[in-house]
Order: structure tokens, then C-alpha cells, then sequence
């Protein structure tokens, strides 16, 4: 859910910094926070393809170790300035490397509890392995794991592990910390269907209600909506004073080359005004959020800026020792060459358009699955690219590194159809579909499908017929439902789901000769 920096910074133009009255401070706050480590532990570049082997690669920067001491220096400085410290992590933690893939969580809470996290709103990913998985996480933190609006009341798993807010008390200060979770875990991630989900603003309203009611001096919104939302929530929702932010990815810096508009908005409405920032994503920046507060709480200075967290950070011993500790166990794994590529290939247009990595994964669902006659595969589970030169085990689970397997399921023509309306209603997001075996014409504009036609065995296209029963080869994840591919749950019938891991097929596929290749007009727009 990026917004495009254009719009961003046309929002911004106007919108005041606040600036500290002399004597008017008589209390500082130093917020660090950060969001979307998607469990890059190691340094990535900016594919946010690992860098473990290659530091010298350009663009290398991050890793969990390098961070550590990074905040290290940062909470010594503010405190040297008086000011009272606080971490805060606002979600997803999960998904994106081997590390969650092989211990689903355990890595993320060991780093965190050596960096001090004071409490981490719920990223949509950390349901990715299901509310057990997240029960399980939860109730080891020794930190408030937080939603006021994912209602898991029902999920015997998960009830009673998560809270809407918490309370923390700094110096004699007391800090209200709402979290608040995207809905778009409904449809892309793995909650199950006893877990609800509320929308954002009232669940925030009512828990500031209570923060304030309890004494609280200043609330927070350690939000995973995205800087759109946080932005439209920010200034209209009574008692809340600062949005920190994740789930989109955004960098906001008045420093950091890139950035989409500055490191903190004061965004103003009916409800007051509260200021809103984010920090990038992978661990590659932090953010340092500097409050200075009158009397009674009220926000009379901002500042601070997002760091970034380059190689010239020394790695920080304890940190460095867990991660090296987890990493040696995937070291076989991950160094497996299973094939080459001439170049590197990212995964950047799979979420608008045909794209070559979509193309070959989906082709290596088709090989895995006899008698198919299309594949399906969701641009969201394709989480990264691949790099040029040897490709290995590691490079492949990093890209897919969901453990899905592969599905099948039998559909109508017609369902079909509605199977692919919904992915390219999604243009932008994880559910835009990739093709094996077909081809769609689109129009980007009204996101509709406007045509299909599916390969015959001599090689030939046909038009998708509405009445024939086809074989489709997708993921678990599409055809229990997942990205809004519903048609694939309730209408399909012979479902599978316990096909090969969708790693083994594209090892398989690689071990056939297949490489990613060209554009091939698959999906075009009209």
C-alpha cells in the first residue's frame, strides 16, 4: 500500500512544523521505532535480497546486529539530552527470510527481547502461519504484543494473548500505546475464520478513551494500516497524539535520499493534531522521534529523523551471537546450487503486469501438476527476486518463503474468470495474478478482465470457455481463499492441497533446464 511520492509530498506542503516555545518544555520523550523487519536479520541490499556472503555488494545495509548497536547509541544520546527513552516495534516481524521460514517466529522474539522492545502492534504477516503460531509468540514475549481491533476472543489459540493497549510509565510519565492491524489480513494472511477484524478507527477511539481515563499524559498509535490511513486517521481521532507507523514500507526523512516526504508530519483536524512517522522497512533504517511536552502532556516541539543503519556500525556481540547461532543450522540449506541465471531478476512489476519471475514460477506449478491445464500463482508470495550468476537453495526460499504448497482445484470457465477478476481488481497488491498456461488481456484502468484464453496441447490458444470444467494449479493459500480468491474455496471442487512445496517445484523446474526468461504477452493491458 506505497502511495506514490507525488501525491505524498502535494499532501504535505502546507502542513506546519511544530516548533518548542522557550521554557514551555517540561518533559522529553524520545520515541525509536521501527516496523516491517520481515525478518531480514542479516544485511540486505536494495532488493532486499541478503547480503551475508557479499557485504561489499553495493547497497548493503541493515542486519539485526548492526541495528542493535545502532539504538544503542541513539537511546544513550537521548538520554544524555534528558530525555526519557522508549522502543517501540509497530509489526511484521514475520515472513520474508529462512530464518522465519525454519523457526516461524522464534528468531524475531530473541532479537527482540536483546533490543529492548517496549511493544509491537500485529502486522498483518504475523498470522502468515496461523493464530496458533502468533499464540505461541505472544504469550513468550516479555513485551505487550498489541490490536484494538483484531477481536480473537473466539480463536481458543490466541484468546487472551493479545491486547488492544498498554500502559507504560517512563520517569513518572505515563505513555498510553494503542495497536491497530491492517484488514487486509482478513484476505491476505492466515488468521482463520474465528478471529475478527474491526476497523481501525473506533478500536483506536475507544482505547484512547480508556488510556486517558487511566491518566494517561500522551497515547500513541503503533499502527500497521499504512501511512495513507495513519494519515486520515491522524488529527481526527480524539486523544491521540502520534501515529508510528508501518505496513507500507515508507520512508519518512528529511535526510535519507528516497525518502516520500518528511521524517515527521503534523497532520491537523477536527479532533486536534498528532504527528506521523515511519521507517522504511528490513531493518535498514530506525526511527528516532524527539516529543517535547508541556505541563499537561500537549505536544509543544517535534523533531529527530529517521537513522540509517549502514555497515560502518560495528556489530553489537550478543545480537550478533543469536543470529550467528540460528544461521549456522541453515547453512546447509542455503548454499545448495540448484541453477544459474545470466542476471539479476526482481520481483518489482508482479503486482501490476506480467512479470518474468511469475511466468516461471507459475510454469513450475504447472510441471508439478499432471493434466494441468492453467496455474494461478499470487504475486504476493513471490517476496523477492533473485540475484544474477548461481543460484542457490537460500535465494529460492527467500523468494517463496511462505512453505506453501502446491493445490489444484477444479473450476468452471466461468469461476474461472471470476478467479482472475478478483486478482486484477487487486492491480497494486499481493493478489494480482500470474499465468501458467493462459493468457489474459486486462484493462488497467477499470481493472477488469476483458479476455482468456487458455494453451491447448498442440500449443495453440482457445478461448476460456465458461461451461468447461478446467484443472487449475495454484497455492494452499489461493484455494483455501487467501487474497480474496474465494471463487477457488467455495466453488471449487476435487481440491488438493497437498501437492510438493511450491521451493521443490521451482527446484524441479531448474533442474528441467527452466531459467526465468522473457516477457511472453501473457497478461497484456488493453
Amino acid at each position: 500500500m506505497m502511495l506514490h511520492r507525488r501525491l505524498l509530498l502535494a499532501g504535505l506542503a502546507s502542513m506546519p512544523m511544530v516548533r518548542t516555545a522557550e521554557g514551555a518544555a517540561v518533559r522529553r520523550l524520545t520515541i525509536l521505532h521501527m516496523n516491517d523487519l520481515h525478518s531480514r536479520h542479516e544485511p540486505v541490499d536494495g532488493r532486499a535480497l541478503s547480503c551475508r556472503a557479499d557485504l561489499a555488494r553495493e547497497g548493503c545495509f541493515g542486519g539485526v546486529a548492526r541495528l542493535a548497536s545502532a539504538l544503542a547509541a541513539e537511546r544513550a544520546a537521548a538520554a544524555a539530552q534528558g530525555r526519557s527513552v522508549l522502543l517501540l516495534d509497530a509489526g511484521d516481524q514475520f515472513q520474508g527470510s529462512l530464518f522465519y521460514t525454519a523457526w516461524k517466529g522464534e528468531v524475531e522474539l530473541a532479537v527482540m527481547h536483546a533490543l529492548g522492545t517496549e511493544a509491537m502492534a500485529v502486522g498483518n504477516h504475523e498470522f502468515d502461519s496461523g493464530p496458533a503460531n502468533l499464540a505461541r509468540f505472544a504469550g513468550a514475549a516479555r513485551f505487550p504484543v498489541l490490536s484494538a481491533n483484531v477481536d480473537a476472543s473466539a480463536e481458543p489459540d490466541l484468546a487472551g494473548k493479545l491486547q488492544p493497549h498498554v500502559m507504560i510509565e517512563k520517569d513518572g510519565f505515563k505513555i498510553g500505546v494503542v495497536g491497530l492491524t491492517t484488514l487486509e489480513a482478513v484476505s491476505g494472511s492466515m488468521p482463520g475464520p474465528l478471529v475478527r477484524f474491526n476497523p481501525p478507527g473506533p478500536a483506536l477511539a475507544a482505547s484512547a478513551a480508556v488510556l486517558r481515563a487511566q491518566g494517561a499524559q500522551i497515547v500513541i498509535a503503533l499502527s500497521h494500516l499504512g501511512v495513507g490511513v495513519d494519515r486520515a486517521l491522524a488529527g481526527r481521532v480524539s486523544g491521540v497524539d502520534v501515529f508510528v507507523g508501518g505496513h507500507s514500507h515508507t520512508l519518512l526523512s528529511d535526510s535519507e535520499t528516497g525518502a516520500m516526504g518528511p521524517a515527521h508530519q503534523v497532520m491537523t483536524g477536527e479532533a486536534g493534531s498528532a504527528v506521523v512517522v515511519q521507517a522504511g522497512c528490513f531493518g535498514r533504517y530506525f526511527g528516532r522521534l524527539d516529543l517535547d511536552l508541556d505541563a499537561a502532556g500537549g505536544v509543544v516541539g517535534v523533531g529527530g529523523d529517521v537513522r540509517h543503519v549502514g555497515l560502518d556500525w560495528p556489530e553489537e556481540p550478543r545480537v550478533a551471537g543469536i543470529v550467528a547461532g540460528y544461521a549456522v543450522q541453515l547453512d546447509g540449506v542455503r548454499k545448495r546450487v540448484i541453477g544459474t541465471v545470466a542476471g539479476p531478476i526482481d520481483n518489482a512489476a508482479c503486482r501490476v503486469g506480467e512479470c518474468p519471475l511469475g511466468n516461471f514460477i507459475a510454469d513450475a506449478m504447472m510441471g508439478a501438476v499432471h493434466g494441468a491445464d492453467l496455474a494461478i500463482m499470487n504475486a504476493g508470495g513471490i517476496r523477492t527476486g533473485l540475484p544474477g550468476g548461481t543460484i542457490t537453495m537460500g535465494d529460492v526460499l527467500t523468494m517463496l518463503p511462505f512453505s506453501n504448497t502446491v493445490a489444484t482445484v477444479t473450476l468452471t470457465g466461468a469461476d474461472v474468470m471470476a478467479a482472475l477478476a478478483n486478482g486484477v481488481a487487486r492491480a497494486g497488491a499481493g493478489g494480482f495474478p500470474q499465468l501458467g498456461g493462459a493468457r489474459m488481456a486486462w484493462n488497467a484502468g477499470a481493472r477488469t478482465v476483458e479476455a482468456v484464453e487458455v494453451r491447448q496441447a498442440d500449443g495453440s490458444f482457445a478461448r476460456l470457455d465458461p461451461g468447461r470444467r478446467y484443472t487449475v494449479a495454484t497455492n494452499n493459500f489461493l484455494r483455501a481463499g487467501g487474497d480474496g480468491y474465494t471463487v477457488m474455496r467455495d466453488r471449487g471442487v476435487d481440491a488438493y492441497d497437498a501437492g510438493p512445496s511450491m521451493e521443490d517445484s521451482v527446484m524441479a523446474a531448474f533442474g528441467r533446464g527452466m531459467v526465468p526468461g522473457a516477457m511472453e504477452g501473457r497478461i497484456t493491458r488493453q
